[in-house]
């Protein structure tokens, strides 16, 4: 199940934008993404949980599943 996701308008310098979406090339990312892990980044430097509401599980592989075919 996906998280549900909000909104967020903001208003910033244009060399800011310029700058973030230059890191955001950088990184093969998204701007939003940018924003979201910068974010996350400085909140654990903080010492700030952002809590999850799905942890992430590894998929699980049937005891009888056939091998795909190549």
């Amino acid at each position: 199940m996906r998280q549900k996701v909000e909104y967020l308008n903001l208003r910033i310098l244009p060399s800011i934008k310029e700058a973030l979406r230059t890191l955001a090339s950088r990184d093969h990312r998204s701007i939003a993404n940018m924003v979201e892990i910068l974010v996350r980044e400085r909140c654990r430097d903080a010492g700030i949980t952002i809590p999850e509401d799905e942890p992430k599980q590894k998929k699980q592989v049937k005891p009888n599943a056939k091998p795909g075919r190549a």
